[in-house]
């Protein structure tokens, strides 16, 4: 599917009753929800989705502020927000359980889900939530004290991010993608113009200085989001792209260290973006974990 088809084959769902939230859905069988990350969107999951399709009912969507989703200006964006996106969404389809694959800022969102779900249990009784089964991760801040932005996030992330919007150029975003990708699998020239579209849809790049929020809110949340993740009750597995500068293998070896009965794929030389990096090794690792766990 191309860039362009993956715009006019999605749909929109209104969140809170006023916003528009593009998402793709595809497949049959169990639930498979995808959850992208910072800056992209859900298009970062197009080289796995006819892979995963063909084993899983797929939904993908952009974030709040985030691809060809509403780019609301006056919005209290937050983490918490978007998992509570994600849960409405997932009630509009009528989904009762469902799998979560997450990269990056969709870690964090997942984080959450997952110290929900750990909340719902521990209370009892059916419930009213769809039920989270299982969480694969890839790469992502999933503990802050890992987590090495790039020089632009942390500026972004100041008291002037709001003066440098206009200056996140193509340029720019091509500088910072080749730092973080791996040596063997940059992105083309057309991969980095998809990225940016993406970005500028109704010029997205001004909400940065807002969006990049979540970088705070993971320090604010540090013990809740990390106490989650290290606790290993539900089925998780991280797949991890090594070469990444911002959370590689020095992420992953702390998540074999801290979290109880750690499962972690390496994919050596692979950066930042393993999906679209290395997308055949990921639905490998992802279809494995799932044949382990589920059968």
């Amino acid at each position: 599917m191309t860039f362009q088809e993956w715009h006019e084959r999605g749909k929109y769902f209104r969140y809170r009753d006023v916003h528009r939230i593009f998402y793709q859905q595809a497949g049959t069988g169990p639930v498979l929800v995808l959850l992208h990350g910072f800056p992209t969107a859900s298009w970062d999951w197009h080289k796995v989705w006819p892979l995963l399709t063909a084993h899983y009912r797929v939904l993908a969507f952009d974030f709040i502020g985030f691809g060809f989703s509403d780019k609301p200006r006056k919005y209290d964006y937050s983490l918490m927000d978007q998992a509570d996106l994600t849960e409405a969404i997932i009630r509009d389809q009528g989904i009762r359980e469902y799998h979560l694959l997450t990269h990056d800022y969709g870690d964090t969102v997942a984080q959450e889900l997952l110290a929900r779900h750990y909340e719902r249990s521990h209370t009892g009784g059916p419930g009213t939530e769809p039920e989270l089964l299982s969480l694969c991760l890839l790469n992502g801040g999933i503990f802050p004290e890992l987590h090495h932005p790039r020089p632009i996030q942390e500026a972004l992330a100041g008291p002037l991010g709001v003066l440098l919007t206009p200056f996140l150029s193509r340029a720019k975003l091509k500088k910072n993608f080749q730092a973080i990708f791996g040596p063997k699998t940059q992105a083309t020239e057309q991969e980095i113009d998809e990225f940016y579209q993406l970005i500028q849809y109704q010029n997205g790049k001004y909400l940065f200085h807002r969006l990049i929020r979540y970088m705070k809110e993971r320090v604010e949340h540090e013990q809740r989001w990390g106490a989650a993740t290290c606790l290993g009750q539900l089925p998780q597995r991280l797949i991890n792209g090594g070469f990444d500068p911002i959370s590689g293998r020095h992420a992953a070896d702390f998540y074999e260290n801290v979290v109880t009965d750690p499962d972690v794929v390496l994919l050596e030389n692979i950066g930042h973006y393993p999906q679209t990096e290395a997308p055949e090794a990921v639905v490998a690792a992802f279809l494995a974990f799932q044949s382990e766990r589920f059968g």
